[in-house]
């Protein structure tokens, strides 16, 4: 994974947990997580949130952190067509270590961030074309982030955890 898409993910989890913004970069070795609490609707859910950094030479852990996931947030940075490009492989990579009982109807959400840089003016992925991918896999949900400017991050993971509670109270049935 490049370093601007890890840049994307770490941005997104900071500013989503702890309210911040931050231009320090600490690399995610293997894989680190964060808890964060949150009301829907009538529930406390709580979130625990991986960040498994995305580093090939760290793939062979996958299974460990994705088996019981209940959603899968793959980021990609707006300006950089590379880190769009090997979604493909990330959705399937995590379809194959976390072997979920029916891999088309295991839930995935895409973000597109840093929206905001140079005013949107150099984007290398047109909205256009990311939703059109997320058609392609199922029409999951897409939201359009910026980490520095905290523009749909809250919305973004409130999405994911209504779609962990439906995840989870659909394999209780």
């Amino acid at each position: 994974m490049s370093l601007a898409m890890h840049l994307s993910i770490f941005n997104c989890l900071f500013r989503y947990v702890y309210k911040k913004f931050s231009q320090q970069y600490k690399a995610t070795i293997g894989a680190d997580f964060v808890t964060k609490e949150l009301q829907v609707d009538d529930k406390l859910v709580t979130l625990q949130i991986w960040d498994t950094a995305g580093q090939e030479r760290f793939q062979s852990l996958g299974a460990a952190f994705y088996r019981g996931a209940d959603c899968c947030v793959l980021v990609y940075d707006v300006n950089v067509l590379k880190s769009f490009e090997i979604l493909n492989n990330w959705h399937e990579e995590f379809l194959k270590q976390a072997d979920p009982v029916d891999p088309d109807k295991f839930p995935f959400m895409l973000l597109g961030n840093k929206i905001d840089v140079d005013g949107g003016n150099n984007r290398a992925v047109s909205e256009r074309k990311a939703l059109d991918w997320c058609a392609s896999k199922g029409n999951i949900p897409y939201f359009e982030t910026s980490a520095k400017e905290d523009y749909n991050i809250d919305e973004a993971f409130l999405c994911v955890a209504k779609i962990a509670l439906v995840s989870e109270h659909e394999l209780d049935m």
